[in-house]
């Protein structure tokens, strides 16, 4: 491959520009799409968490404990992925590492709830809570790291 086709990033060097394939992008629609929705979801998630603990408290049937700083401070850390998720949503290969450290949080922290309800120390209801927030992103959030990975090793 030559100089500029190598630049360029395309395996046509002998293509005049009009007619070369476009390369493709790092993120389908879809991805894109996706990344923003769980970036305000956590963003939204997070604030309520900061904000309206007691509610969420109510809502769940947890009695409130005296010191709300560990959940206000767990607010403050869904709220900055939220934000990441965005950022990665803008510019995702440089940013991918974002979307890895959201995918172990999510899986790290959905198998700790799960734990803390199977040892009755959280209700039942709050499962749904885990499936919603966190459960279900990771597939997706699995797919996209693949597509990053992939995207990061062409271009380098």
């Amino acid at each position: 491959m030559n100089q500029e086709s190598h630049r360029s990033g395309s395996s046509f060097p002998l293509l005049p520009a009009p007619f070369r394939p476009p390369p493709s992008p790092a993120l389908s629609p879809w991805m894109r799409y996706l990344l923003r929705f769980a970036g305000s979801y956590n963003v939204l998630a997070g604030l309520s968490m900061i904000l309206f603990y007691h509610e969420g408290y109510k809502l769940l049937g947890v009695p409130k404990p005296h010191l709300v700083l560990e959940i206000q401070m767990v607010g403050i850390l869904v709220a900055l992925f939220g934000v990441g998720y965005h950022i990665v949503a803008a510019n995702p290969v440089e940013n991918r590492n974002l979307l890895m450290l959201g995918f172990w949080a999510k899986s790290l922290c959905s198998a700790a709830a799960m734990y803390h309800v199977w040892l009755e120390k959280l209700p039942w209801a709050f499962v749904p809570v885990v499936i919603v927030s966190d459960v279900a992103y990771l597939p997706f959030f699995y797919i996209i790291l693949r597509r990053l990975d992939a995207a990061a090793r062409r271009s380098s």
